[in-house]
């Protein structure tokens, strides 16, 4: 079954005072493990990463009238930084792989099962 692993973060823990980004070596290092051992097991499908919530154009479409604003709609700490797409057996596994996810220790993530469209033949 196919889960789509919706990665939210606080953006501001990577961030100093000055409002710079900070990189931080061995989270990019434990990132790249996961991603490499994932891809190895054949659950790992899909996946990136996204530029910070400023960088977000809000879109929607209202009596024929395309409105377009700046984002983020949502008033919360916590805004979409990435996905994963993965390949589990089960609800079980998907738990059990995005446990190990690096930043599960610092944000919260949505597991949604993909929708398994059925064809009439």
């Amino acid at each position: 079954m196919r889960y789509l692993l919706i990665h939210y973060l606080d953006e501001s823990i990577f961030l100093d005072e000055n409002g710079r980004e900070i990189e931080d070596p061995e989270e990019l290092q434990a990132l790249e493990a996961w991603d490499t051992e994932m891809k190895r097991r054949g659950i790992l499908v899909g996946g990136g990463a996204l530029q910070p919530v400023r960088e977000t154009t809000m879109l929607r479409v209202r009596g024929g009238e395309v409105l377009v604003s700046d984002g983020p709609f949502a008033e919360t700490k916590e805004q979409m930084a990435g996905y994963s797409v993965l390949e589990c057996a089960d609800l079980d596994e998907a738990i059990e792989v995005s446990s190990r996810h690096p930043t599960a220790k610092i944000g919260t993530f949505e597991l949604r099962p993909f929708l398994e469209w059925r064809r009439d033949k």
